[in-house]
């Protein structure tokens, strides 16, 4: 079998960042290899980057078994999905004056960075389907996550007629299809969450509808519970913030506030990170802080490659998915 990426960063990433991302990768291979499972966590902007062009790979070939992630990455990857061919990628965006933005958003463009989202292709034709959804579910009485409903409206097919890219290059369609758990912690700060947080104003719906934040807190407790055993589960994190700490943190809670002793620490760390190791920050926190919270053990393995999400997770996948 050929493993072009494999034979490349064997060859030549052999120190520094560089090194470390190849040990990462080959931990992540080698705690699948002794039947452990592996989460995945999504800050940033990742699904605007496309990483969905080779995440919803490891999707299908098994390789990652829970995803925590934004509101925002949940969203962009659909609406990169139906709106792609109207993004505008604005290469010069550090030279952006406060004029150049206003002409942006007054063309309904938002910017991400490089590229702007359009707001009326991709916000508003995801919001017209939804929120059917949501009120369906509200008149049934019934609630769901905020992942939930997305599967189903992807699952519907009422966005199929929408689809600007390959289907197998949407993350979302890979884990609604797989039914992958997902956690979303603080989803309202996202678009879709903004838009749900207008119809409860006006009364359109009620907020319960829409399952909270602790709900997916004892859902992912429920989950980690059951599944780690054996190898038990590793940490793979690109960025850092919520869509890290919030998961995370179910350890030190199931050991300390749950008095669940016998409940296993994460069995693997990795972090993908450009912020500057710091005191104080979690992003820039190195692995052994964790040790201190009760989430990693002394014997955890621990990586933490010091670069940009958008160069080394493309290149760390396709090593593992070779592997």
């Amino acid at each position: 079998m050929s493993k072009p990426i494999t034979e490349f960063i064997e060859k030549y990433y052999l120190h520094f960042n560089a090194a470390a991302l190849v040990d990462a990768s080959k931990g992540y291979v080698a705690h699948l290899k002794d039947g452990g499972k592996m989460m995945i966590t999504l800050a940033g902007a990742m699904s605007t980057a496309e990483l969905g062009k080779i995440l919803a790979e490891m999707i299908r070939q098994g390789k990652v078994d829970f995803i925590s992630c934004t509101g925002a990455n949940l969203e962009e990857d659909l609406m990169n999905l139906v709106a792609h061919s109207h993004y505008e990628r604005v290469p010069h965006y550090r030279d952006l004056t406060a004029q150049d933005e206003w002409d942006l958003l007054e063309r309904g463009l938002n910017r991400v960075t490089d590229t702007c989202i359009p707001e009326e292709e991709a916000f508003r034709r995801l919001q017209k389907h939804i929120v059917e959804i949501w009120k369906d579910a509200e008149a049934k009485g019934e609630r769901y996550f905020p992942h939930e409903f997305m599967y189903k409206m992807i699952l519907s097919g009422v966005l199929e007629q929408y689809y600007e890219i390959p289907r197998e290059n949407s993350w979302m369609i890979a884990a609604a299809e797989a039914n992958l758990p997902i956690v979303v912690p603080g989803w309202e700060d996202s678009t879709m969450g903004n838009i749900f947080a207008s119809y409860c104003i006006k009364g359109e719906l009620t907020a319960t509808t829409m399952k909270s934040g602790i709900e997916y807190m004892t859902y992912l407790a429920d989950w980690y519970t059951k599944n780690s055993a054996g190898k038990g589960v590793g940490f793979f994190q690109i960025g850092g913030g919520i869509a890290g700490d919030f998961p995370i943190c179910v350890v030190p809670m199931l050991y300390q506030d749950m008095e669940m002793h016998d409940i296993p620490f994460w069995s693997y760390f990795c972090q993908i990170s450009d912020s500057t190791t710091s005191y104080g920050s979690y992003s820039g926190a190195v692995p052994n802080e964790k040790i201190t919270w009760g989430k990693l053990d002394i014997t955890t393995p621990k990586f933490i490659v010091e670069s940009d999400a958008t160069i080394c997770a493309p290149l760390m996948f396709s090593y593992i998915l070779e592997n």
